[in-house]
This record gives structure tokens, C-alpha cells and sequence, in this order.
């Protein structure tokens, strides 16, 4: 399902809900424009959360901690993201016009906070090498089961090469993901599959992509197109950077 909904009243755009909507994703997740000097507190009796800097300047306050971060605009690699157990509080502050996203699930296990920076995200370049380049990308990853086995999430970003595909060969995986897109002029796009369906993909749209279906995404020439991608663990069966390849597209991944 892809969906492209307005922000609302207070800044924010609901993407799922654990007891609401797109609940299947089995986590909560909202995208929030933070005017210059508002602070947003965030505190879970239950749930772990993880807050990503997309634009903007802020300032991330935890306990005796503080960080500032400024990315300009979602294009550049500057990742700047906290992650937090349950009854951990902290704020995001605008210190200027930003967006930033929110990601949560439900987790009994608590762990120290950790900031993530350049310095302790993983980069690959994936694609570059193959079918005449047509699926070159960047990908980032902030933390998943390698970095961060307490968690009940992964969180990454795709940095989309104009007219080239990514998350592909066409796969899929037991585990729910939501991809939230953005573009880097207002009227760029691309078109994201998932299972047979196929739908344009638009600025700040995002897809809730369900288990077991297989995706991938294209972008248009001329476009460049980053992409925030979300992952809830299922108990017992981790995303171990799971890629179960279609049948008739398995031959792709080996392919030069």
C-alpha cells in the first residue's frame, strides 16, 4: 500500500500505528516538521524508539547528553539518529526548520542509548558492478541485528541514483518494512512495486510493504530519490538482512 497523506495540524504525518493504522506493520512510525524552537519530548513506558534527523538542524537531548546535527537536505550523507529503550526520556529541538522521523515497537529489553553519526554507520554500495550499473545505489544502515541484537527494529537509508533501480533483484522477507520516499525537486518520481501491484512513487509519499511480498523500486531519469527504510523484527525470526529472491528473478543476483 502506498500513500502520500498531508501533514496534519500539528506537523505530523501518521505512517502506521501499532493499534491503528497499517497496524500490520507492527510498529509506530510518523514523520514531524519541527519549526525553529520546538522542543518535542518523547517518552514510552513500552517502546523502544528511534528518531532520524532528514533535514534540517536539531538538537538531541538524553539524560546528561546532548548532540546537535544538521543535514541540509535528505541527499547528503550525514546520518544523525538516536535510538533508546522503553522509560528512556529525551527531546528533538528544532533549531531551525526541520524533519525529522520516528520509529517504535514494543521491547522489554532496555539497553544505553546510542547516538549514530558518520562515524558508526555502515555504508555499501550495492549494484554498481552489475547489469550495466541499472541498479547502483547507496544504501546506510543505522543499526539492525549485527549492531544492535537488543533491538526489536532496523532502521537504514537508500540513496537512489536517477534512473537506476533498488532493492533488487526482486525479493521479499518474513519481517513487515516501510519505505518513506523523498525527492530532490517536488515533482520528481518513480514507480515502486510490490507482489503485482505497481504505483507511483511521489515526495513524501512512503509504502508499507506487507510480509512475504516481494518489492523493488525504480526511479525517473533526472530524479534523485532517498528513501527512509524500517523494519520491524518478528520474535523469533530476526531480519538478518533476509533476501529470499523471486524463482524466476533469482538468477539476477549473480548475474554480471
Amino acid at each position: 500500500m502506498l500513500d502520500n497523506p498531508a501533514f496534519n495540524e500539528n506537523g505530523e504525518k501518521i505512517l502506521c500505528e501499532m493499534n491503528g493504522k497499517n497496524s500490520e506493520m507492527l510498529m509506530n512510525i510518523k514523520v514531524k516538521r519541527l519549526v525553529k524552537g520546538e522542543k518535542l519530548e518523547i517518552y514510552s513506558d513500552e517502546n523502544e524508539t528511534a528518531v532520524l534527523l532528514i533535514q534540517g538542524d536539531v538538537k538531541f537531548v538524553w539524560g546528561d547528553e546532548e548532540r546537535t546535527a544538521h543535514r541540509k537536505t535528505p541527499f547528503v550523507k550525514t546520518p544523525f539518529a538516536l535510538h533508546v529503550c522503553k522509560k528512556t526520556p529525551f527531546y528533538v529541538e528544532g533549531l531551525g526548520d526541520s524533519e525529522i522521523i520516528i520509529q517504535q515497537t514494543d521491547n522489554e529489553k532496555e539497553f544505553a542509548p546510542v547516538f549514530y553519526d558518520e562515524s558508526n554507520c555502515l555504508y555499501q554500495e550495492f549494484g554498481n558492478e552489475q547489469w550495466g550499473g541499472t541498479g547502483h545505489r547507496t544504501c546506510a544502515t543505522m543499526f539492525d541485528l549485527s549492531n544492535a541484537p537488543y533491538s526489536n527494529m532496523v532502521m537504514g537509508e537508500v540513496f537512489h541514483h536517477p534512473g537506476k533501480w533498488s532493492s533488487y533483484p526482486p525479493h521479499h522477507h518474513p519481517q513487515p518494512e516501510l519505505y518513506y520516499f523523498r525527492f530532490d525537486y517536488p515533482q520528481g518520481f518513480g514507480a515502486s512495486f510490490m507482489g503485482d501491484d505497481v504505483q507511483k512513487t511521489t515526495d513524501g509519499s512512503y509504502e508499507c510493504i506487507l510480509p512475504h511480498n516481494a518489492h523493488q523500486q525504480v526511479c525517473a531519469p533526472g530524479y534523485t530519490m532517498y528513501y527512509v527504510w524500517l523494519i520491524r523484527h518478528i520474535d523469533g525470526d530476526p531480519w538478518d538482512k533476509t533476501r529470499i529472491y523471486e524463482k524466476e528473478h533469482e538468477w539476477l543476483a549473480t548475474a554480471p
